[in-house]
């Protein structure tokens, strides 16, 4: 791969910050209270759910143009799950990207494009075969 852009982030653990090395992101980090924290700032499933939801809606955006679909009023939502993993007994992840469609792209329509932004997608690149991702259409 040739890489075009780098993006750059420290971070000091769940009970510190993540700061970009531009300074655009600077962050408060706490583990949420589902994991015993006090929820008090964001958290690494958090900041990867949004990072998935817009990598995933940009690459959906190119898809659409190449095929000429109106995905004007289409959203991504992602949800990345952390639990116990029975393999290693450690923690492990999984997401669901749900993309909410008008009604021309429900059914079929919307499931096949789902697919090839899945297909396409660098995040979803980066995690097949190490991460479950279900594709649910709304």
């Amino acid at each position: 791969m040739d890489a075009i852009y780098t993006a750059v982030a420290t971070a000091n653990g769940r009970e510190g910050r993540a700061v970009s090395s531009d300074g655009l992101l600077d962050l408060p980090l706490a583990h949420p209270q589902a994991l015993g924290g006090n929820g008090q700032g964001t958290n690494p499933e958090q900041l990867f759910a949004a990072g998935y939801a817009a990598c995933f809606a940009s690459a959906m955006g190119v898809i659409a143009r190449q095929e000429k679909i109106d995905i004007s009023e289409a959203s991504v939502t992602a949800e990345v799950s952390i639990g116990k993993d029975a393999a290693d007994g450690g923690f492990g992840l999984a997401v669901v990207m749900r993309a909410e469609f008008p009604d021309h792209l429900q059914g079929e329509a919307g499931r096949v494009l789902l697919e090839k932004t899945h297909a396409f997608c660098p995040y979803s690149k980066a995690t097949r075969g190490n991460i479950a991702v279900d594709l649910v259409v709304e």
